[in-house]
């Protein structure tokens, strides 16, 4: 039996608490930065602002306190907005012991530092040196919450580490696949965010099927470009975390990235859309100019990202976003 602390209480870490207790065998903690939100998880055995509809078992121990989520865990699961984790991680980190796996699910690219999570966990955590593994794939979190069939990947440069987390996490509705690329499952999971907003603009626009492919086709290529760039492996970003995430995020109707790319492409800006969220994230608002920061360090043409950079920052036309792209030179696949 592993000790298991889930370190966020939103949709995703809530689906995947909620996934944990169904396959049985762990003792769960699922840790919100909210105590009144922890409160409601504890009274009501449901997560009315973030995934209601869904009863958390009595064998999912809710908290607000942080030391004691991560007392004597075997994993750490952070799934905190991938700019909230280096915070988290910072407030532990004296408390943290060596063997403890520190498992992140947040997608992302931290704005500032244009690091990978995976970075971000050893800049804060150098002086235990945690092993450290990243969970990604297609995986809406209401239909994981519904025991939905959904397969992941998790990478870690230590296949011990992985197979553990595989071992732990695979149940009849979740199956895990392992993979040692972490640069490449990490950067697939973060950079298909920008590429379903794209592919969202489409769509408000009204541009038909045609663009909504060529979106997601080219921005596999994109995505692919940085994270070879970053030792990433091309066929990683043909699997689950690449193609299988991208997919997933640019055509269904629960990618909050996609919904907000939609109305971006309907003439709405962007403050208001951020506020009909109501305290959920679209991790491809924030990651974009990182991601932008990233290609510029290593020197990867990334024109479908640029263009929402300009369109989500630089109040550019959504119209003329896409006329720019069209308008580019001719060029081999």
């Amino acid at each position: 039996m592993s000790r298991i602390a889930v370190l966020g209480a939103g949709a995703w870490g809530t689906a995947l608490a909620l996934s944990l207790a169904r396959r049985g065998g762990h003792q769960i903690l699922l840790w919100s930065h909210s105590p009144a939100l922890a409160d409601q998880l504890s009274e009501a055995g449901e997560n009315l602002p973030y995934l209601p509809g869904f009863t958390l078992p009595v064998d999912i121990h809710v908290t607000s306190d942080l030391p004691r989520a991560i007392f004597e865990a075997d994993i750490l699961l952070c799934v905190t907005p991938s700019q909230h984790l280096r915070g988290v991680l910072t407030h532990i980190a004296p408390l943290l012991t060596r063997g403890q796996i520190i498992l992140s699910a947040s997608k992302g690219i931290e704005e500032t530092s244009f690091l990978r999570m995976s970075q971000v966990v050893a800049s804060v955590t150098s002086a235990t040196r945690n092993p450290f593994a990243v969970l990604s794939g297609p995986s809406f979190a209401q239909e994981v919450a519904a025991g939905m069939p959904t397969a992941v990947v998790v990478a870690s440069e230590v296949p011990q580490v992985a197979q553990t987390i595989q071992r732990d996490f695979t149940s009849p509705s979740l199956r895990v696949y392992t993979n040692e690329d972490v640069p490449g499952v990490e950067l697939g999971g973060s950079l298909k965010n920008v590429i379903a907003l794209a592919a969202g603009v489409a769509i408000g626009l009204n541009l038909g099927h045609n663009s909504s492919a060529a979106l997601i086709t080219r921005g596999i290529a994109e995505m692919t470009r940085l994270a070879v760039a970053c030792g990433g492996r091309r066929q990683t970003l043909a699997g689950l975390s690449g193609a299988g995430d991208l997919i997933l995020t640019c055509t269904g109707s629960l990618s909050r990235n996609r919904a907000v790319g939609i109305e971006l492409g309907r003439g709405r800006q962007l403050p208001d859309i951020i506020a009909g969220l109501n305290g959920k994230v679209a991790e491809g608002v924030r990651s974009t100019a990182a991601a932008l920061g990233l290609a510029a360090r290593y020197a990867v043409e990334m024109p479908i990202t640029e263009q929402v950079d300009a369109i989500l920052h630089h109040n550019k036309s959504p119209k003329e976003a896409i006329r720019e792209l069209m308008a580019r030179p001719g060029r081999d696949e």
